[in-house]
């Protein structure tokens, strides 16, 4: 029985470096992405997340054409789009009456477009599939530093300026009256996303890279309700997904990052069922739950 276990769920780690690098970029992911999925949810920005994703195809293809799959062209050319994105929208929704989700998404869809033309004008279907899906399977010891060094660089910034975006999130009106600098934390806070997207562009491609931020975010709100332990749990979730995820495609030859993304799907529909906070067992027997 051990030795099936081991089998299981060490030995492809164990014995395959590849693993072993596709796993500590889950673990950069997670903590990086966590966070940021929880504060995307907080601001009602969930829409925005996967805006973005998508918006930094074209700055991704860019660099794709002019040096080929060169990591440092691609994440630059990336984070340029998705920012230039993020800006546009902000301005298109203060000089008119438009909202800010509306802009996003005319944005994000024109941006879509333009990338997936792009490859597939000077690409193969083999590039266009990398672009969009990633392969964490092979993220090489380059990718693995961006990955760490956005993570790292995100966590510097919570912490700096964690309270903040928590005034930010819940009373904007506020943290501006007090000269808090909301528009600046705003645009950090964009800033931070991109770069987390184009994080997860390198492993899991830009279709899959908004999974990972949301969906154990989302999973988390059923289960504790304070900011940090949202954070903490997403976290958790997001790892927990990609472990499982890798898990499963090694053995069942699937491509990993769909396979991550449906795991963390999973947690989400268990914990809509079975959440302490609003999930659908709790509310149908409300006090068999108190009891427990």
């Amino acid at each position: 029985m051990t030795a099936m276990l081991h089998a299981l769920f060490i030995a492809p780690f164990a014995d395959f470096e590849f693993m072993r690098r596709a796993l500590v970029a889950c673990l950069a992911l997670a903590l990086g992405s966590g966070p940021m999925g929880v504060f995307l949810i907080l601001r009602r920005m969930s829409l925005v997340g996967d805006a973005l994703s998508h918006a930094i195809m074209p700055g991704a293809a860019v660099g794709f054409l002019l040096a080929g799959l060169s990591l440092p062209a691609m994440s630059l050319g990336g984070f340029v789009a998705g920012l230039l994105v993020a800006l546009l929208s902000g301005v298109v929704a203060r000089v008119s009456k438009q909202r800010e989700d509306a802009s996003f998404a005319a944005f994000y869809l024109i941006s879509l477009a333009a990338g997936v033309l792009i490859v597939s004008t000077r690409g193969s279907n083999v590039d266009l599939m990398h672009v969009l899906f990633g392969s964490i399977l092979a993220v090489d010891n380059a990718s693995l530093l961006l990955v760490a060094g956005i993570s790292s660089f995100t966590l510097l910034a919570f912490a700096l300026v964690y309270r903040l975006l928590v005034v930010e999130c819940f009373d904007p009106g506020f943290l501006r009256a007090v000269g808090g600098g909301g528009s600046g934390i705003h645009m950090l806070f964009l800033v931070l996303v991109v770069l987390n997207l184009v994080a997860g562009f390198q492993a899991l491609g830009t279709l899959m890279a908004v999974g990972l931020m949301m969906l154990p975010a989302i999973a988390s709100r059923f289960w504790v309700r304070e900011v940090w332990s949202l954070a903490l749990l997403s976290i958790a979730f997001a790892f927990l997904s990609g472990y499982a995820g890798l898990v499963i495609s090694f053995h069942r030859n699937l491509p990993s990052g769909p396979a991550i993304v449906l795991f963390a799907g999973l947690l989400y529909i268990a914990s809509f069922v079975f959440g302490r906070y609003g999930g659908l067992i709790p509310t149908l027997w409300p006090g068999r739950h108190r009891r427990r």
